[in-house]
Parts: C-alpha cells; structure tokens; sequence
C-alpha cells in the first residue's frame, strides 16, 4: 500500500501500511541531507504556503527547510503580521490565498480540527502541522522513525510517555501511531494531566514514574505546558519536577538501552535534566534532524499528487 491521501490530517485514520510506507519514503530522502549541496529538483515550480496561527520554530522550520531542498517556492505567513490581525477569517484567508494557486497548505491552528475544516475547502493539499489538543501527525512521524533507526523495529517495544497528556498533541499522535506499528504505550503524569478514559485508545495509564521506567525501551517526555499552571492542574512546577522530571538518579533504573526523546521545546529542570537531554540515552536531535526527512516525504507526495 502507497499513500494516495490529499491531506495528511492526522495518524488515527491511517493504517500500518500507510504508516510503514511513509517512515520508508522518509529514511530515503535521509541520503539527501548527508549530501554537501542539500537539493534537489523534485518540486520544482511546486507552491507551498505555511500558514501558522501558533508560534513555531522546529516545525515551522523544518517544513521550509523540507520545502527548500525539493526546489519549491516557499511562503510563511503568521497570525501577527497578516490580515488575520484585522479580523479575516482563516477560511477567507485559505480562498484567497488558494485563488494564487499553491500545491499545499502546511497549517497550523490552535482550535482543534481546523485544519480538517479548511482542507475540506480547498483542492490544494494540506498538511495538520499540529491543531489545538488534537494531533501533530509529521511529529509523530519523526518520532517512529528515530525509534526505528535506533532500534530497528517498533513491534514488541514498551513506550512511555510522559508528562502533559492531557494537552498534547503529540502524545495523541504518537499513540495512534505507535499502538497500530505494534508497540505497547504507557502514559504517565498526574492524574489531572490525564485526558479521563484515553485507556479506549489502547493505552496503559500510571500515575507512578518509577513503576514504568525499568521496562521502558524508549522514554517519551513531554513539555509541561507552563501556560496551563492558571489552571491550577498542578500544586507547582517544583513539585512536578519532584515527581515526573526525569533526571540521571531516575535513569539508574532504566534498560542500558533506552532513548530518551522530547518533542521540544524542553524546560530543562523541569521536564528533563540538562545531563539526560544532553546524556547519551538522548536522541532529541536526532528527532530534529529526522524531520526534515519526513517533511520532505510529504511534501513530495502531496505536492505531486
């Protein structure tokens, strides 16, 4: 099975195949990131716009980098510095811009489902570079694939996931993605950081670190989304730290061969210690680096379709 989607909206609707199909496609366009001149001419005459309406650095960057080494014409557009400022809506911003006739629309919104909303409004393709608390699927994408390179399966493996469930895109994404490749996934945080129920998409829950730590083959952290102390889900961001901050004294308990990842951005002391982000169970740049493959493999077979 191919992929022969016009949109990439999100993981949960796809099947292993697709998702086994896109991590091949990616670890191919691996090569031309190693290369001294990083580009080719794949897409060239292609048009894509990144509309985001949140901040972004990694992803945002790495689609345009993506965009840039397949030969595309890449435009940015930002909730701050466009007519979205004067109250246009982001449907009448899609149609306009579509009246230019771009090949896709990467987006990125903070309501839930609205890049399913504006997809279904456009015949150009669109990627969901991450929407509200629903899904990140390109992130999870890379997640696998760094999982991969360094284990060479994802079958059989034990999953951790740590932190801000509750809020986190990625933590959807990645466990309708890896759940369908095979891999058992246990979440972990605070109860008040658990969506209620989300053991009905395959997953095992914990409230206790150290109970989940000595099996883990991979540690999956997640940002504390600071901006949600307002909500008083949590006592203080010490005592999380205390609890769910995975350190180097927590790590004495891990497999020798556990990676540790972070989506980004980090809150080192927080979330993860500076010495396990930059220690060598860590393989967060990996992450990074692996993106741009992703990207890459999307847009080519978006943008051609």
């Amino acid at each position: 099975m191919g992929f022969n989607r016009k949109d990439l909206l999100g993981i949960r609707d796809l099947e292993a195949a697709e998702i086994e199909y896109l991590l091949d496609l990616s670890r191919s366009f691996k090569e031309i990131n190693e290369r001294s001149i990083k580009k080719v001419p794949t897409l060239r005459g292609k048009t894509i716009i990144h509309l985001f309406y949140e901040p972004s650095t990694r992803t945002r960057t790495s689609f345009d980098i993506a965009a840039k080494r397949l030969s595309a014409d890449t435009y940015s557009i930002s909730a701050s510095t466009s007519s979205i400022v004067k109250g246009e809506t982001a449907l009448d911003t899609l149609k306009n811009l579509e009246a230019m006739r771009p090949d896709v629309f990467v987006i990125r919104h903070s309501a839930s489902g609205a890049p399913q909303m504006l997809a279904g409004r456009t015949t150009a393709s669109v990627i969901n570079a991450g929407d509200g608390m629903h899904e990140h699927p390109s992130q999870a994408l890379l997640d696998m694939l760094t999982i991969l390179d360094n284990k060479g399966r994802l079958d059989g493996l034990n999953v951790v996931i740590v932190g801000d469930i509750y809020h986190s895109r990625v933590a959807r994404s990645n466990i309708w993605g890896l759940t369908k490749m095979g891999s058992t996934v246990v979440v972990c945080g605070p109860a008040t950081l658990i969506p209620p129920n989300i053991d009905a998409m395959g997953v095992k829950v914990t409230n206790h670190l150290e109970q989940c730590i000595p099996d883990a083959d991979v540690i999956m952290v997640l940002r504390l989304q600071k901006e949600r102390q307002q909500q008083m889900l949590l006592p203080s961001v010490r005592e999380y730290a205390t609890l769910y901050g995975i350190n180097g004294q927590r790590l004495k308990e891990a497999r020798k061969d556990v990676l540790i990842m972070h989506p980004g951005p980090m809150n080192r002391g927080v979330e993860i210690s500076p010495e396990v982000a930059d220690g060598p169970y860590s393989v967060i740049l990996e992450q990074v680096t692996n993106g741009v493959a992703v990207r890459m493999a999307l847009l080519y077979l978006l943008a051609q379709r």
